[in-house]
C-alpha cells in the first residue's frame, strides 16, 4: 500500500462532542498519527452516546477510529506539562473548550505557539471565540436553529424540524479538517502555524445556500415547503403500491419533461409556466398529483425501472437497512468491515472519499479509554517513574 498522504502528520485531540473529534478522525483516516486526549475520569462523552454493545459504545467505536487513547487532566500542572511537551513535536491540536479556558490553564495560543511555532491549534465552539454569545454553551441543535435550516424544515404547517442526528457537528467536523489542511498549506509558505477559530453556527449556514443574498437583495425570506422546492417541481416523496416511498427530483428541465411523459402527463410540458423550475414549483399540485397517482399504482421495483429506462432522476427511500445492501454503495465500498479486539468484526462507514494513489484506511476502531496513555508518554521520553508520579498526582 502507498505511504498515506498525511503519513507523519501529529495531530493532539483534545476535544469532545462531536465536530472536533470527527475532524481529527477525517485526518486519522488518511494517514495523520492522531492522539486523543481525555479526563482521566470525564471521558469523551460520545462513548456512552447512543446504543452500546457489551457495554461498549457503538458511536465511539466509529468517532475514535484510527486514534490512540490517552488521559491526561490538563487543569493540573503536571497535565498541563505533559500537554506542552506533547505539543512541542505535534503539527495540530483540535480543542472544543469553551472560550477562555485554555487560557485559564495557561495553555492558550500564547503558550502552545511558544513550544511549537509551527503549531496549528483548531478552535471549534458553538459560536466562535469573540462576539456577544462566544462565551455561552452550545451544541450542534443550536446552531441549526440559529442558522436558519431548522426554519426551512418541515411541512409548511408544522413547526420548525431539527434533524435526529448531529448535522451541524458534521459540517463543522468536515469544515474543520478543510481549514486545518488550509492552514497547513500556508505553514508550508510561512513557516508558522495559526489558530483555527471554528464556529459550528457558520458553517451550516454556508451550506444552506444563497438566502442571506436572495433576503439582502429582493427581501425574500424563503418559507417551509416539506418535501417540495421553491425552485421546481416534481420534487417531492411518493408512495408506491407496495407501501415503499421514492424520492424524485427534476433540477433539469430535460428530466421533468421526460417524468412528465413517464407517467402520461405529456400535455403538460407545453403549458407556458412548466418552461421554468419556480413555474413549474409554482403548479406544484398538479404535477405531484400527476406523479404521485401514477406511482401510487406501481410497485417500488416497477417504479424504479420505469425512472432508470426512461432516464428520469429517482432513488429509494432508504433505512440503514436498504442502505447496506444498496448494490451501488456495495460497489463503492462505502461500508466497511474492522476487526476489533472487544466486539470482533463490526460494520461501518468508510473513509469519506477514494485517492487513486494515496487512499486511506481504517487501521482500527476506537479504543478503550486510555489505553496508550503509557506508550504515548514513553515514547515521549517519559521515564516509568515519572509516568507514576503522573498518575499518583492526579494528571492521568
Amino acid at each position: 500500500m502507498s505511504r498515506p498522504p498525511l503519513a507523519g502528520l501529529r495531530v493532539l485531540d483534545l476535544a469532545t462532542l462531536f465536530a472536533g473529534p470527527l475532524a481529527a478522525t477525517l485526518l486519522g483516516d488518511f494517514g495523520a498519527e492522531v492522539v486523543k486526549v481525555e479526563h482521566p475520569t470525564r471521558p469523551d462523552p460520545s462513548r456512552g452516546h447512543g446504543p452500546a454493545k457489551d457495554g461498549v459504545g457503538l458511536w465511539w467505536k466509529v468517532l475514535g477510529r484510527n486514534k490512540r487513547t490517552m488521559t491526561l487532566d490538563l487543569s493540573t500542572p503536571g497535565g498541563r506539562a505533559t500537554l506542552l511537551r506533547l505539543a512541542a513535536s505535534a503539527d495540530v491540536v483540535v480543542e472544543n473548550f469553551r472560550p477562555g479556558t485554555l487560557e485559564k490553564w495557561d495553555l492558550g495560543w500564547a503558550e502552545l505557539s511558544a513550544a511549537n511555532p509551527r503549531l496549528v491549534l483548531a478552535r471549534v465552539t458553538a459560536f466562535g471565540q469573540f462576539g456577544p454569545s462566544s462565551h455561552r454553551p452550545g451544541f450542534g441543535t443550536l446552531a441549526e436553529a440559529m442558522s436558519g435550516f431548522a426554519a426551512l424544515t418541515g411541512e409548511p404547517d408544522a413547526p420548525p424540524t431539527l434533524p435526529p442526528f448531529g448535522l451541524a457537528d458534521s459540517i463543522a467536523g468536515l469544515a474543520t479538517a478543510y481549514a486545518v489542511m488550509t492552514a497547513l498549506a500556508a505553514r508550508e509558505h510561512t513557516g508558522t502555524g495559526q489558530v483555527v477559530d471554528m464556529a459550528l453556527i457558520e458553517p451550516i449556514l454556508a451550506v444552506l445556500g444563497p438566502h442571506p443574498t436572495w433576503y439582502d437583495q429582493l427581501g425574500y425570506v424563503q418559507e417551509r415547503t416539506g418535501n417540495r422546492s421553491a425552485n421546481n417541481a416534481p420534487r417531492n416523496t411518493y408512495r408506491t403500491a407496495d407501501g415503499s416511498w421514492v424520492a424524485v427530483s427534476t433540477s433539469a428541465q430535460s428530466v421533468a419533461e421526460r417524468v412528465m411523459g413517464l407517467v402520461g402527463r405529456p400535455e403538460l410540458t407545453e403549458e407556458p409556466w412548466f418552461a421554468t423550475g419556480a413555474g413549474r414549483a409554482a403548479h406544484a399540485d398538479v404535477l405531484d398529483a400527476a406523479v404521485g397517482g401514477w406511482i401510487a399504482a406501481r410497485t417500488r421495483t416497477d417504479v424504479l425501472a420505469a425512472f432508470e429506462k426512461a432516464e428520469a432522476a429517482i432513488a429509494p427511500v432508504q433505512d440503514v437497512r436498504d442502505v447496506l445492501a444498496d448494490p451501488q454503495y456495495t460497489a463503492l465500498h462505502t461500508v466497511t468491515t474492522v476487526d476489533d479486539p472487544e466486539l470482533g468484526p463490526l460494520r461501518m462507514q468508510n473513509v469519506l472519499f477514494r485517492l487513486s494513489e494515496t487512499p486511506g484506511a481504517i487501521r482500527w476502531a476506537g479504543r478503550p479509554h486510555g489505553a496508550d496513555t503509557d506508550a504515548v508518554l514513553t515514547e515521549l521520553g517519559l521515564a516509568p517513574a515519572e509516568i507514576a508520579a503522573l498518575r499518583e498526582a492526579g494528571a492521568l
